[in-house]
């Protein structure tokens, strides 16, 4: 029995050590893994490059002074009321921190510091303590005067008074290179030429032109100042289908006294001085004046100073005014 035991045991054995030998060879060759594709390969992006530097402002001013700003000026003083007024026009009156006494349109304008009227002179040290990147400056400022803030480091833009609408359509376009508005500008612009147009349109037929006095001051009221030929004051008139009595006097900005006054005879007197007390009733007082056809008639108008004297935007406002009060039947 135990032989038989030992038998089966061996025969068991046996047949697990050919099994297992069987069992081997019958596993395949290990295979090499099958080849995986490469990931693609990124296509190469351009390094990034950098923003290219803003190419400078170069102007030159109505000095013939060369203007240079690194870029659209953000801090600005203005101490003329007709620049002050181009400023807002072309949307950067936010960046006004200064201004003359005398800008006080639009009202927003009011919020910049007040540096005064510039009667005694231009108040450097106050300008200096604002840090303006810009100062613009009118034709009422002299060269001289303009060098001596030149002369303190500070970057200064002259502008001569328009001749006519389109030296103030320049005149505006000037100041929105010096602000990056130019968009804004050409839209202002376009606006404007438009409302001087449909006036012209309506002034087309007019053939008379009465003669006009524009009173711009009168503290001598037997010699009152005027403005004479070669003014834009003069080309409103004109243009206006008027005349302008200064026209025939020697000088831009001159008295005439009172006996010429009268001996011209002028058809219309326009009060730019209103704004200071003169009525059409204190004309009548003055001496020989009650025999003056504008008087005697009622041709007399106070008129915004602002409006005609001073060459902004609203120049526009005052030839639409100008040209109602010659022409009423012809302009609404």
């Amino acid at each position: 029995m135990r032989i038989k035991l030992a038998t089966l045991l061996s025969v068991l054995i046996g047949l697990t050590l050919i099994l297992s030998a069987c069992g081997l060879a019958a596993q395949p060759e290990p295979t090499q893994p099958a080849p995986t594709e490469a990931p693609p390969t990124a296509e190469p992006t351009d390094a990034p490059t950098a923003e290219p530097e803003p190419e400078p402002i170069v102007v030159t001013d109505d000095l013939g002074v060369e203007i240079t700003l690194a870029e659209p000026a953000q801090t600005i003083v203005s101490i003329s009321p007709s620049l002050t007024e181009i400023l807002y026009g072309v949307g950067a009156g936010d960046r006004l921190v200064g201004r003359d006494s005398n800008s006080t349109y639009p009202d927003e304008a009011l919020a910049a510091v007040d540096l005064g009227g510039m009667w005694d002179g231009i108040p450097v040290e106050d300008i200096l303590a604002l840090e303006p990147d810009l100062i613009l400056a009118g034709e009422i400022y002299s060269a001289e005067a303009i060098a001596e803030l030149r002369d303190l480091g500070l970057t200064v833009y002259w502008q001569a008074n328009p001749d006519d609408f389109e030296g103030l359509y320049d005149n505006i376009r000037d100041i929105a290179v010096l602000t990056g508005t130019e968009d804004q500008a050409d839209a202002l612009v376009a606006k404007l030429a438009a409302r001087v147009a449909a006036v012209d349109d309506q002034l087309a037929a007019v053939e008379d032109a009465p003669l006009v006095f524009y009173e711009l001051d009168a503290s001598e009221p037997a010699n009152p100042w005027t403005t004479g030929a070669g003014t834009f004051i003069s080309y409103i008139i004109t243009r206006a289908k008027g005349r302008n009595l200064g026209d025939g006097l020697q000088g831009e900005w001159v008295q005439i006294s009172s006996e010429e006054l009268v001996a011209q005879n002028p058809d219309v007197i326009l009060l730019a001085d209103a704004l200071y007390g003169v009525t059409p009733e204190s004309l009548a007082e003055r001496a020989g004046w009650e025999s003056i056809t504008a008087v005697s008639e009622g041709e007399v108008y106070p008129i915004d100073p602002f409006i005609l004297s001073v060459p902004g935007p609203r120049l526009v406002d005052g030839y639409e005014q100008l040209a109602a009060i010659l022409h009423p039947e012809s302009v609404q």
